[in-house]
């Protein structure tokens, strides 16, 4: 971390700090979790390689943070493929529903410490208890298709297999590095951090991060997304001018 980012850090902490130390004096305003990101806009533009978001903040007392970040949901298709007669072909194939496109969990301390199986269910902590709307088939079946779903996104980088660290300055004063890749998917993102003492789930805040695409590469997606046809035809013609200046270069050597 370079000495900037180090110092606005502190800053920021310190702010969150200031912002819970007046609840003695009025405790009717009293909150016991404030937190919030260094960036609420990541912006990719052409070279994009990845970046960390910090998120930080502060809580009125002892307890522990649990920190989960969900990317734009979707549907996902799964498929299993077989080889037939020396062809490999997609033999078995299932949808879930509400897939995020990108997760990640950071906690303080390990979260089967801190909440109980049916908390950790509830709250869709760790991507085994993500409520994935799911068909109805067999419940061997579904979760093997569950774990081939999870196995690819772990290889695509979009969802992280370990439990990021969430470290404490004191007893009060917390922070945790949010890690995004090259390929992390544009949309709105939810980060939500969860306060917890004895086991409780004591506050919880959400807090909106948007990642989206900016300069000439933003264009391009767009146009291509709004106007389909009309992109489809430019890139046929573009490719076609290449092809004949190619043709020009190549006649004359």
């Amino acid at each position: 971390m370079s000495a900037a980012l180090r110092i606005r850090t502190a800053v920021l902490l310190l702010l969150a700090l200031f912002a819970l130390g007046g609840s003695q004096a009025r405790p009717a305003l009293a909150a016991p979790l404030i937190a919030d990101l260094s960036n609420h806009l990541i912006a990719i533009t052409t070279g994009f390689a990845g970046t960390d978001v910090l998120m930080f903040g502060a809580t009125d007392g002892p307890g522990d943070i649990i920190v989960t970040v969900r990317g734009p949901l979707s549907d996902v298709s799964v498929r299993r493929k077989e080889r037939v007669a020396g062809i490999w072909v997609n033999r078995d194939t299932l949808t879930f529903g509400l897939v995020p496109s990108f997760y990640a969990v950071a906690s303080s301390r390990p979260i089967e410490e801190l909440l109980s199986p049916e908390l950790l269910q509830r709250q869709q902590v760790g991507q085994n208890n993500l409520a994935l709307i799911r068909p109805d088939s067999k419940p061997t079946k579904v979760e093997a298709f569950r774990q081939a779903l999870f196995k690819v996104k772990e290889e695509q980088g979009l969802y992280s297999p370990t439990l990021g660290r969430v470290s404490f300055l004191g007893n009060q004063l917390f922070r945790t590095e949010l890690r995004f890749p090259s390929n992390v998917p544009i949309g709105n993102y939810l980060v939500e951090v969860m306060l917890i003492r004895d086991g409780k789930l004591v506050s919880a805040q959400t807090t909106p991060l948007v990642i989206s695409k900016t300069g000439v590469g933003a264009a391009l997606y767009q146009f291509a997304h709004t106007q389909s046809l009309a992109y489809g035809v430019c890139a046929i013609l573009a490719a076609l001018l290449l092809g004949w200046f190619a043709y020009l270069i190549f006649r004359k050597i």
